[in-house]
């Protein structure tokens, strides 16, 4: 599932980011800003600054920003954030929400917020948490008992002694456990919405798709600049298997800046490594009768050894092989 309003700009400068330490995200942790009136894209100039060369007083980075109208990401999803001040920095993604403007702080507690004229903001921000929640937690294979606040993560002794968001959702009517059943309903939904990939769909390649299928060849980075049509789904009837995982054919690749066609990897991938662009574009079906079939060969030997260095090297490459003796 894509995110319309989600945008990438990595603080390259940050020392989070140049550390380059990698986590397997196990959760998802929610904090908001506690500074009113700066929206998501304002963060970028604030904290892409290094600490180690004197550039900002702390040593801090979260995964995103979100405001009522966009995501801002600022850090890869699977590099170590520094925003939990505790162990949740090793396996939680972090976000921060951002609070409007037109109120202050004292004592940790807002002062002149009003909550009607802040209900429309409010309502359109918790959407994009709840969106950007759905959208990590089928990427990371996560649910709604995995996303907790800052609060509660120091209550579970992983996060530092912080408040949010505890302090701003109830003034809405809101908590955490209603948060998570927002999006527990809306993981419902995008399930029961989800349609299977199949022959004629336009398709691009997560950004976090590190292999083809389990255990096959690391896909290039290059691969993933560009759409992919799927032109075949099945063989000889059947749904094709790699790694334990059904795969599907992306058999043409797109031009993102033109839509324009041209020859594809010609590559099984996992249907999970997977994100639609467009269904239904009309391909050519493949032949199910199981009587003919368009081979391919790539080459002929009389040393058995040479030929299987071959088929090792076009499986490497991503490319079903087979050897045949005549």
């Amino acid at each position: 599932m894509a995110l319309s309003n989600l945008k990438t700009k990595y603080m390259t400068r940050n020392d989070c980011y140049t550390a380059g330490r990698k986590i397997t995200p196990k959760g998802i942790m929610v904090h908001s800003t506690a500074t009113p009136g700066v929206m998501a894209a304002d963060w970028f100039s604030r904290w892409n600054k290094s600490y180690k060369a004197g550039e900002i007083n702390r040593q801090v980075c979260v995964h995103a920003f979100l405001d009522n109208k966009e995501i801002w990401q600022y850090l890869p999803w699977n590099h170590r954030g520094w925003h939990a001040g505790g162990k949740a920095n090793d396996t939680h993604i972090g976000f921060e929400i951002c609070e409007p403007g037109g109120f202050s702080y004292s004592k940790n507690q807002m002062v002149g917020y009003d909550v009607k004229k802040n209900e429309a903001y409010f309502r359109a921000a918790w959407e994009n948490a709840v969106k950007l929640c759905v959208y990590l937690c089928r990427e990371y294979g996560l649910t709604e008992k995995d996303i907790i606040s800052h609060a509660e993560g120091n209550n579970k002794g992983i996060a530092s002694n912080h408040s949010d968001v505890g302090h701003w959702f109830p003034k809405h009517g809101e908590n955490m456990d209603t948060f998570r059943a927002a999006v527990k309903k809306a993981l419902e939904n995008v399930g029961e919405a989800k349609e299977g990939f199949e022959a004629g769909d336009i398709v691009e390649i997560k950004a976090t798709a590190r292999t083809y299928y389990p255990g096959g060849p690391i896909i290039p980075n290059w691969v993933k600049w560009n759409y992919h049509l799927i032109t075949q789904d099945v063989f000889n009837g059947k749904p094709v298997i790699k790694g334990g995982k059904e795969c599907v054919l992306l058999g043409k690749t797109i031009l993102k800046s033109t839509m324009g066609e041209k020859a594809g990897i010609m590559t099984w991938v996992d249907k999970d490594n997977l994100e639609m662009v467009s269904a239904g574009v009309e391909v050519e079906p493949e032949n199910e009768s199981g009587n003919k079939y368009y081979r391919v060969q790539v080459g002929a030997f009389n040393d058995k050894k040479n030929a299987e260095a071959l088929m090792a090297r076009l499986k490497k490459a991503g490319f079903d092989a087979y050897m045949k003796y005549d």
